[in-house]
């Protein structure tokens, strides 16, 4: 007997979600950046239990400066020589794929959001206002595939249509089967940190995933 297409599809529960929304300047010196995550381990601001500081600069395109937490870390990204606010989810999450993309854009945007507001940094730690990546740290579970972008495929579409509700975007995703699997989401015109997490904070329309 013929099995359904739905029967067919393969499922891939999504874990490990990373998100890096990149910075509107690129040249920045992140030494300031540094005392302000100490503060994050003092203060605990994070939903995540906070632990260190590790300062990767070193590295040519590396890491940059990590936050490092138990559940997930937070940075100044520099890979592929992009500055970015980067979010690594480690720990497993409940609930559905869009909840764990939710979450994990949600954690960028209220850091960024907090890097913005921080008097320290002097206004420097912007996001740019259009590029989002969405990657998935889990090569065992989303291998960077052809089968696993047609498994999840109308997922990310459906999540980028709730994150950016009515705002022309584009999405490409990553081809090269040695990197993350992901994809990099651009608007067509600016949208702000404030924006975006309120289009977060409205319930995902369960429709838009076909």
């Amino acid at each position: 007997m013929m099995r359904s297409i739905l029967e067919e599809e393969v499922a891939v529960e999504l874990q490990h979600v990373n998100v890096k929304l990149l910075l509107e300047n690129a040249d920045l010196n992140l030494d300031a950046v540094i005392p302000v995550f100490h503060s994050w381990i003092q203060d605990q601001v994070c939903e995540e239990l906070l632990l260190d500081v590790t300062d990767y600069r070193h590295v040519h395109h590396g890491p940059g400066v990590v936050l490092i937490g138990h559940e997930a870390d937070y940075s100044i990204d520099n890979a592929d020589g992009q500055l970015g606010i980067r979010y690594n989810r480690k720990a497993p999450l409940d609930g559905n794929n869009q909840d764990r993309l939710a979450q994990g854009v949600r954690a960028a945007l209220v850091t960024a959001e907090r890097l913005q507001q921080d008097i320290r940094l002097n206004g420097k730690f912007n996001f740019n206002g259009r590029a989002v990546e969405v990657f998935i740290n889990d090569r065992l579970f989303a291998p960077n595939e052809p089968e696993t972008r047609h498994a999840l495929e109308s997922e990310f579409q459906s999540f980028a249509r709730h994150l950016f509700d009515g705002v022309e975007h584009t999405m490409t995703f990553e081809s090269d089967p040695r990197r993350l699997f992901g994809a990099t989401i651009k608007a067509g015109q600016l949208v702000t940190v404030a924006g975006l997490l309120e289009n977060l904070s409205r319930k995902t329309p369960t429709y838009d995933i076909l």
